[in-house]
C-alpha cells in the first residue's frame, strides 16, 4: 500500500496545544470495528462501556526530560560565553549502555551537520553556568541520529531532571527558552508511570498518550466494575515517533524499542486468554508490545511468560490484520501518514478509521498528544 493512502485533512486549529482543563475531561469517539459505526461520548464513560472480566493493559513507562541543550566544546573555548548559534538541541531517544555510570545514548541532534563524530558537547543549566554534563559523539547516523557517550557522572538522572525538558512533539508550540510549562510537567506523564530508579534507569522519549486521560478515580471505577488492570513497560523511542520517509508501507522499518513484561501481567494475559476474556490495550505502544509478545510465543511454541526484550513490529493493513491478543483499543488521534494511524487501520480497517477521523474533524474533536481519544471495540 502507499503511505499516501493514510492521509486526511486536519485543520490546524484542531491540534491540541494544551491538555483538557482537567485530567480525564476529554471527549471519546467510540467506533465499532466490525461495522465502522461511530458515536460520541466522554472518556469518563469508559468504565460503563467495558465488561466485567475485561483485562485492560496500560504502558507505565515514564517520560524522561530527554530534550537538553548543549554547546560545542570548540565554541566554548573560542568565546567567553557561547553565542546563541552554538546551541545544539539534543533529544535522547534510547539508552544503549551504562557501565560504571558511563551512559551511552542514541540521540537526535539539531543542527546535525555541525555535530560530527568526535565533537564534544557541554551541557549547562544556563549559558554562563558551570558544565554539568559532557558527552562525545561516537557515531553518526541518518536524519540527525548520533550516538553520545557521556562522561561518568554519579547522578546523571539528577542532572537530567535539572536541565532537561519533557520532549513535547513539535506540533505543540512552546518558546525555545521555556519548552515546558508546569502544566506540561504534570500532564505529560500518566498516573501509572513508574519512578526512575538509579543511574541506569530507562524511560521514554515521548508519552504513551492514550494513558494521559486516566485518573485514579477512573481506575478505581474500572476495578469496582470488575475490570482487571495490568501494566507493561515499553520505552517509547524512535520506533514510535520517527516520521515515515518512504512511499510504500512495505518499505517501512521501525527502530526497536525496549519492553518489559512482568510476571503479574504475563499471568493476567494467560488467564484472560484461557477464560476467553477480552484484552483491551491502552495505546498503540501497548498494542505493538502485546502483539509482538503473542507472535514470539507462537513462533517459539512457548507460553507467554515474564521477560524483557525489544520489538520493531510494524502493524499495517493487508499484512497484519489478524491481532492475536488485543480485541479492543483505546487510542488518541494520530498524525496523517503515520505508522500509528496504520496500526489503528490494521486493527479496524483503513476505510472505517478514515471515516471515523472525518467524523472527528466535523465534530471538532481535539487531535494528537494532548487531544481527545477514540475507543475501538
Amino acid at each position: 500500500m502507499l503511505v499516501s493512502e493514510f492521509d486526511y485533512r486536519l485543520p490546524e486549529e484542531l491540534i491540541a496545544q494544551k491538555p483538557s482543563a482537567t485530567r480525564g475531561g476529554s471527549r471519546m469517539l467510540i467506533m465499532h470495528r466490525q461495522t465502522g459505526s461511530v458515536h460520541d461520548a466522554n472518556f469518563t464513560d469508559l468504565p460503563s462501556l467495558l465488561r466485567s472480566g475485561d483485562l485492560l493493559i496500560m504502558n507505565d513507562s515514564r517520560v524522561l526530560p530527554a530534550r537538553i541543550y548543549a554547546t560545542r566544546a570548540g565554541l566554548t573555548t573560542q568565546h567567553k560565553s557561547p553565542a546563541p548559534s552554538g546551541h545544539v538541541e539534543v533529544l535522547l531517544t534510547e539508552r544503549l549502555a551504562v557501565v560504571a555510570d558511563e551512559n551511552v545514548w542514541l540521540a537526535l541532534v539539531k543542527p546535525a551537520k555541525k555535530v560530527p563524530v568526535g565533537e564534544r558537547l557541554i551541557f549547562r543549566a544556563e549559558d554562563n553556568g558551570p558544565p554539568l554534563l559532557r558527552a562525545t559523539v561516537t557515531e553518526a547516523g541518518d536524519f540527525g541520529e548520533r550516538t553520545l557517550q557521556f562522561d561518568p557522572h554519579e547522578d546523571f538522572h539528577g542532572v537530567l531532571e535539572r536541565i532537561g525538558h519533557l520532549p513535547l512533539p513539535p506540533y505543540i508550540h512552546r518558546d525555545r527558552d521555556e519548552p515546558n510549562t508546569q502544566e506540561d510537567r504534570d500532564r505529560y506523564q500518566t498516573v501509572v508511570s513508574t519512578p526512575l530508579k538509579g543511574a541506569a534507569a530507562d524511560g521514554s522519549a515521548a508519552a504513551p498518550t492514550a494513558g494521559l486521560h486516566f485518573t485514579p478515580e477512573v481506575l478505581d471505577e474500572l476495578r469496582k466494575r470488575g475490570i482487571e488492570i495490568a501494566t507493561i513497560t515499553l520505552h517509547v523511542g524512535l520506533g514510535t515517533f520517527q516520521p515515515v520517509r518512504v512511499q510504500r508501507t512495505e518499505d517501512i522499518r521501525l527502530h526497536a524499542e525496549h519492553y518489559t513484561l512482568s510476571p503479574e501481567t504475563a499471568e493476567a494475559i494467560v488467564k484472560a486468554k484461557r477464560d476467553k476474556r477480552r484484552i483491551i490495550a491502552v495505546g498503540t505502544t501497548t498494542t505493538r508490545t502485546l502483539e509482538h509478545i503473542a507472535r514470539q510465543a507462537e513462533a517459539t511454541g512457548m507460553p507467554i511468560a515474564a521477560h524483557s526484550g525489544s520489538t520493531s513490529l510494524f502493524l499495517s493493513p493487508g499484512v497484519d490484520d489478524e491481532f492475536k491478543l488485543v480485541v479492543g483499543l483505546l487510542t488518541n488521534f494520530h498524525l496523517p501518514q503515520s505508522t500509528l494511524l496504520m496500526l489503528v487501520s490494521a486493527f479496524a480497517g483503513r476505510e472505517h478509521v478514515l471515516r471515523a477521523y472525518q467524523h472527528a474533524v466535523a465534530k471538532r474533536y481535539r487531535f494528537f498528544s494532548y487531544g481527545d481519544c477514540m475507543l475501538l471495540l
